[in-house]
């Protein structure tokens, strides 16, 4: 379960929001929209340890956490706007290093999989530099499927991605539910969810 209480964040002298209360419990997805500039990132990193806000309370499994906190960590897969690869290595060296620096080594056939299954099989040795936007979000997608995390964080996850890309996400996003994860998600597009 994860839960916001009263929570309150500022941008310099500007208030992005207050008094801010929310519980999200397994099996269940937190849809967050706003305008450009409402704090919807800043909230995400607030909820996966990155940042502390300026008032209230973050619970991880009724324990109240502060940022950096290693048990919400060893459960949270983190997606943020951008995919952060490496251009020069190749898509399997991409999700390789992700999962290893998530401490999570997996075998070489679990990464074909898991690419196979966001259709970058046969792109799996082109360098990241050569892939759309939209295949680059894809090792992200795969990388969600490898990390086995209680709580996926997303922030703008169907940037660049295509109609099939988004219905893939929808696909991971509900499959990740059924087994009883929680998925917080910012975005200004539909996600396919109900």
């Amino acid at each position: 379960m994860l839960e916001a209480q009263d929570l309150a964040a500022r941008r310099g002298y500007s208030q992005l929001f207050s008094g801010l209360s929310f519980r999200v419990d397994a099996g269940e997805v937190l849809v967050i929209t706003g305008a450009n500039g409402t704090g919807k990132t800043t909230l995400l990193r607030m909820l996966a340890g990155l940042s502390a806000p300026s008032d209230g309370v973050i619970r991880w499994d009724g324990r109240a956490v502060q940022p950096f906190d290693q048990e919400l960590r060893n459960a949270l897969a983190f997606a943020g706007h951008s995919p952060s690869l490496k251009d020069e290595l190749t898509a399997e060296e991409n999700l390789t290093l992700l999962v290893e620096l998530a401490g999570a080594p997996v075998a070489r056939a679990s990464i074909h999989a898991a690419l196979d299954a966001v259709a970058l099989g046969k792109k799996r040795g082109l360098p990241a530099r050569v892939l759309s936007q939209g295949q680059r979000r894809r090792i992200g997608l795969a990388r969600l499927r490898l990390l086995q995390r209680r709580l996926w964080i997303l922030d703008e996850p169907v940037t660049a991605l295509d109609a099939a890309g988004t219905s893939l996400l929808a696909r991971l996003v509900a499959e990740h539910l059924d087994e009883g994860g929680i998925t917080v998600a910012a975005t200004h597009a539909p996600l396919g969810l109900p």
